[in-house]
């Protein structure tokens, strides 16, 4: 049994919308114009998402409550290209092909992996 749980609290949750604005905002550096611009809603919403996703990553943090991840309103792009915004798995697949096809080997990715990676175009409410 795990340890907040059995201490009786439950855990916190972070809908996918929150955790999107958390990964855009503070992991790949864009502005909250530009997260609401990949995220295709309001800055003001991102606003909103971001200082609740904010408030229950630093409760997570100061009390050790477990955190969980789900739920939310979104649309998944797939690394299809489909939702018009640049896509890592797409840009990382051409440059492959394109090394590949110049006699050049894999090229060597440094940047860091994350779990939605290529799932960029989210689409969220508030509720």
């Amino acid at each position: 049994m795990d340890g907040a749980v059995a201490l009786g609290r439950q855990p916190i949750v972070l809908t996918v919308d929150e955790f999107e604005a958390i990964r855009l905002i503070d992991f790949e550096g864009l502005t909250q114009e530009a997260c609401a611009a990949r995220m295709n809603i309001a800055r003001t919403t991102v606003q909103a998402i971001y200082a609740c996703a904010r408030g229950k990553l630093a409760e997570c943090l100061v009390t050790g409550r477990e955190l969980t991840i789900q739920g939310g309103a979104y649309v998944l792009c797939g690394g299809t290209g489909a939702c018009g915004h640049p896509c890592p798995r797409l840009q990382r697949a051409a440059a492959l092909q394109a090394g590949q096809e110049n006699g050049q080997g894999p090229q060597q990715e440094n940047e860091p992996k994350t779990p939605m990676e290529g799932e960029t175009k989210t689409r969220c409410e508030l509720q």
